[in-house]
């Protein structure tokens, strides 16, 4: 092995082009950026949603509604959800523990019960906020509402 011989290892070099190394390489002067214009300036990069000067997405499309900042979110699990938990697993007591660990919430959502479905077990349930409608279903059942 001697100087004239060493190449670099097989696939360790991407391009066959050495640019920007004057014009007999035939990749000189403007080394493959073309002339003038943001791309052929060193230090640009596109900014996110950029289409070429014509208008954005994000500015074409109307924006409309309002959204609190100090809305509150429930995640809403209904009557049927929660026959259908007491039917596979033959729970009596309800907390918004045991719907985390079924996966019907996560461990920082508020519960709401809603009303849709029918609800025959005799279930007390324990939940952040109960439509007028699930606390009347639950009671007839004979069960239990409870606000946390």
């Amino acid at each position: 092995m001697e100087l004239h011989n060493l190449k670099p290892a097989s696939g360790s070099t991407h391009s066959d082009k050495r640019i920007g190394r004057g014009q007999g390489s035939g990749y000189g002067g403007t080394s493959t950026r073309g002339h003038k214009g943001a791309k052929s300036r060193s230090g640009y990069s596109k900014k996110l949603g950029f289409e070429g000067g014509q208008m954005p997405l994000q500015r074409r499309v109307p924006k409309f509604g309002f959204k609190s900042l100090n809305r509150v979110s429930y995640r809403g699990i209904n009557l049927d959800t929660l026959q259908n938990l007491v039917d596979a697993k033959k729970v009596s007591e309800i907390t918004p523990e045991v719907l985390i660990e079924n996966g019907l919430a996560k461990k920082k959502d508020l519960v709401k019960i809603l009303g849709r479905g029918e609800l025959s077990a005799k279930v007390s349930i324990t939940a952040h906020k109960f439509t007028g409608s699930a606390k009347s279903a639950i009671e007839a059942a004979g069960g239990t509402a409870t606000e946390l």
